[in-house]
Protein backbone atom coordinates (compact mmCIF):
# COMPACT_ATOMS: atom_id res chain seq x y z
CA UNK A 1 0.00 0.00 0.00
CA UNK A 2 1.00 3.44 -0.62
CA UNK A 3 2.07 5.76 2.08
CA UNK A 4 2.39 9.21 3.10
CA UNK A 5 4.19 11.92 5.58
CA UNK A 6 1.79 11.88 8.65
CA UNK A 7 1.96 14.51 11.58
CA UNK A 8 0.31 14.79 14.45
CA UNK A 9 0.64 17.43 16.73
CA UNK A 10 -0.43 18.80 19.74
CA UNK A 11 0.73 21.81 22.32
CA UNK A 12 3.30 19.18 24.01
CA UNK A 13 4.76 18.00 20.98
CA UNK A 14 4.11 15.54 17.95
CA UNK A 15 3.52 12.05 19.27
CA UNK A 16 3.40 11.22 15.83
CA UNK A 17 5.69 11.70 13.11
CA UNK A 18 6.15 9.17 9.94
CA UNK A 19 4.88 7.19 7.81
CA UNK A 20 1.06 6.02 7.52
CA UNK A 21 -1.23 4.23 5.14
CA UNK A 22 -4.74 5.99 6.25
CA UNK A 23 -5.79 8.47 8.83
CA UNK A 24 -9.74 8.13 9.97
CA UNK A 25 -10.96 11.46 11.61
CA UNK A 26 -13.92 13.14 12.28
CA UNK A 27 -14.32 16.38 10.57
CA UNK A 28 -16.93 19.08 10.91
CA UNK A 29 -19.19 17.30 8.37
CA UNK A 30 -18.65 14.23 9.14
CA UNK A 31 -15.95 10.85 9.18
CA UNK A 32 -13.27 11.52 7.02
CA UNK A 33 -10.47 9.31 5.91
CA UNK A 34 -6.95 10.24 4.47
CA UNK A 35 -5.03 8.16 2.12
CA UNK A 36 -1.56 8.76 0.03
CA UNK A 37 -2.82 10.79 -3.31
CA UNK A 38 -5.63 12.78 -1.68
CA UNK A 39 -6.62 15.68 -2.55
CA UNK A 40 -5.39 18.93 -0.47
CA UNK A 41 -8.07 20.22 1.90
CA UNK A 42 -8.00 22.20 5.31
CA UNK A 43 -10.55 20.96 7.62
CA UNK A 44 -11.50 21.58 11.27
CA UNK A 45 -11.51 17.75 13.56
CA UNK A 46 -13.92 17.22 16.09
CA UNK A 47 -13.01 15.70 19.52
CA UNK A 48 -13.51 11.99 19.21
CA UNK A 49 -11.55 8.99 18.08
CA UNK A 50 -8.39 8.77 15.49
CA UNK A 51 -7.48 5.73 13.57
CA UNK A 52 -4.10 5.79 12.19
CA UNK A 53 -3.18 2.80 9.77
CA UNK A 54 1.19 2.14 9.85
CA UNK A 55 2.98 0.88 6.55
CA UNK A 56 3.28 -2.41 8.01
CA UNK A 57 -1.07 -3.08 8.51
CA UNK A 58 -1.20 -2.07 12.34
CA UNK A 59 -3.74 -0.13 13.30
CA UNK A 60 -3.74 2.36 16.24
CA UNK A 61 -6.35 4.34 18.10
CA UNK A 62 -6.13 7.61 19.66
CA UNK A 63 -8.53 9.62 21.17
CA UNK A 64 -7.70 13.49 20.20
CA UNK A 65 -9.25 16.57 21.05
CA UNK A 66 -10.71 19.10 18.23
CA UNK A 67 -8.32 20.61 15.45
CA UNK A 68 -7.36 21.06 12.17
CA UNK A 69 -6.30 18.70 9.30
CA UNK A 70 -4.38 19.71 6.34
CA UNK A 71 -3.77 17.69 3.61
CA UNK A 72 -1.10 18.52 1.36
CA UNK A 73 1.05 17.28 -1.43
CA UNK A 74 3.53 16.41 0.37
CA UNK A 75 2.33 15.53 3.64
CA UNK A 76 -0.69 15.74 5.92
CA UNK A 77 -0.55 17.32 9.52
CA UNK A 78 -3.02 16.91 12.42
CA UNK A 79 -3.33 20.04 14.73
CA UNK A 80 -4.94 19.07 18.22
CA UNK A 81 -5.36 20.19 21.18
CA UNK A 82 -5.02 16.95 22.81
CA UNK A 83 -3.98 13.30 21.62
CA UNK A 84 -3.55 10.35 23.87
CA UNK A 85 -3.03 6.90 22.23
CA UNK A 86 -5.50 3.95 23.48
Amino acid sequence: MNTYKLIISTPDGNPFDSEAVMLCVRGIEGELAVMAGHVPFITAVKAGDCKVILPDETEKTATIGGGILTVQNDKTTLLCSDFKWN
